[in-house]
C-alpha cells in the first residue's frame, strides 16, 4: 500500500510525498507506543478531564481519560478479564477517599469547587497497573462518582484516568 503513494520523490496527483509518509508513519508509531490501551467498548474517551486533572504542559500528553456509565463495581468486573492488568496486593480494591486525594494536586481544577461538590461524601477509588511484555507501562485510577467537567454535579458512572509511564 505504501508503494502506491511513492512517485519519484515528488508530490504528484494529490498523494503525499515519501517524506510526508515517513513522517506520518513515525508519528503513528510514536502514538501507538505512548498512548494507553482502550479499556473497552463501554468506555468513552473524555479528554476534557485531562485538562482538569493532569499536570499542565507537556506532561499532560502522558494521560488519557475515559468515562463509563457503569458503577465502579461493574467497571471493575468488566475489566477483570483483561490479561494485561496486573493484580499486586491491594490493586483494584475500591477504597473511600477524600475527593482531593482521589484527584491529586497536579491539575488545574478548582479545589474548593471540587471539595464543595463532594461535601462529606467520599469518592470510591480503585487503582492498579497495566503491563505490556511483562513491564508495567501504565497506572489506572478509577473514580466513582466523578464530577462533570464544570464541577457542578456528580455523575453516577466511573472516570478512568490513565497515566502512561516512560
Amino acid at each position: 500500500m505504501v508503494q502506491i503513494f511513492m512517485s519519484a520523490g515528488k508530490y504528484t496527483g494529490g498523494f503525499p510525498s515519501r517524506r510526508t509518509l515517513i513522517t506520518l508513519m513515525a508519528a503513528l508509531l510514536w502514538l501507538s507506543s505512548t498512548h494507553a490501551a482502550t479499556p473497552g467498548a463501554s468506555w468513552t474517551p473524555a479528554p476534557e478531564y485531562i485538562r482538569l486533572f493532569a499536570p499542565a504542559g507537556p506532561r499532560a500528553s502522558a494521560y488519557q481519560a475515559f468515562i463509563s456509565s457503569s458503577t465502579l463495581d461493574a467497571a471493575l468486573s468488566e475489566l477483570a478479564g483483561l490479561p494485561d492488568l496486573l493484580h499486586p496486593t491491594g490493586a483494584w480494591a475500591p477504597q473511600p477517599v477524600v475527593a482531593l486525594d482521589a484527584f491529586g494536586r497536579e491539575g488545574a481544577y478548582n479545589r474548593g469547587a471540587l471539595a464543595r461538590l463532594y461535601g462529606a461524601r467520599r469518592a470510591r477509588v480503585a487503582r492498579g497497573p497495566r503491563a505490556e511484555d511483562g513491564r508495567v507501562v501504565e497506572t489506572w485510577t478509577m473514580i466513582s462518582p466523578y464530577p462533570d467537567p464544570r464541577l457542578e454535579h456528580l455523575e453516577a458512572g466511573t472516570l478512568l484516568l490513565v497515566l502512561r509511564l516512560p
